[in-house]
């Protein structure tokens, strides 16, 4: 017990620069304790206390701010950074070394009683306001954007954003531990942009070719002299 609670004190520290002390995880971290108590009401639902795991649980929720039902499974170093607003479903699967912000919904999608919530699998980011809904697997040490609908599986070692979720990043890399999930790619505005640049080339060949054929539609000339073929050069690199 008490080598599980250091575990649990020593990845609040690699993965929270704000704390300063020991102490200061035991009297100030809400997802410190929504963990230590899901553990308890855990225990007691696999031993056929459902309504006293319940009655810790809606506890836990009163004093953290955090809903993580009884029957969700969680594993070692799993930490909750902020907490406020999170909601882990009955048939949830956590593993090892999960990072959590505030705001994430681990959330079912149908009313049968069945598998219906998703496995997070080792090492996942999720970031603050994402949803994943359903029974679908998020493969290890992925990360998901800050407000990602996450409606599909998503492989190992990749990165899940927007609206529904889109796969934007995919690669074998150094398994360590990354905070920056407000820097992740943006799959639309890259797409904007390169339709941007498309229409500015496109306009500019157009404008050579009215002028060319002494065609005056625009008060804004382009030099006779431009030669277009920069503009339909390929980056070979």
């Amino acid at each position: 017990m008490f080598d599980r609670l250091r575990s649990e004190v020593k990845v609040i520290k690699e993965k929270d620069p704000a704390m300063r002390s020991t102490i200061e995880v035991f009297f100030c971290y809400p997802g410190f304790y929504a963990i230590l108590f899901h553990r308890i009401s855990h225990y007691l639902w696999n031993h056929s206390l459902k309504f006293l795991a319940r009655v810790l649980s809606t506890f836990s929720r009163f004093l953290t701010g955090i809903e993580i039902h009884p029957g969700a499974q969680f594993g070692d170093r799993v930490f909750i950074d902020h907490g406020m607003g999170i909601v882990v479903g009955e048939t949830a699967i956590v593993g090892d070394d999960v990072l959590i912000y505030q705001g994430v919904v681990l959330g079912g999608t149908t009313t049968q009683k069945t598998k219906r919530h998703p496995t997070i699998e080792k090492g996942v980011v999720i970031g603050s306001g994402a949803k994943i809904m359903g029974n679908i697997t998020i493969g290890e040490y992925s990360k998901i954007g800050t407000g990602a609908v996450v409606l599909k599986d998503v492989p190992p070692e990749s990165t899940c954003v927007g609206v529904p979720g889109r796969i934007v990043r995919s690669k074998h890399k150094r398994h360590v531990v990354d905070l920056d999930h407000n820097k992740l790619p943006d799959p639309v505005a890259s797409a904007i942009k390169t339709l941007e640049k498309q229409i500015e080339d496109n306009e500019k060949l157009i404008q050579i070719l009215l002028d060319k054929n002494g065609i005056c539609v625009s008060e804004d000339k382009t030099d006779e002299k431009e030669d277009c073929g920069d503009l339909l050069k390929i980056d070979s690199d």
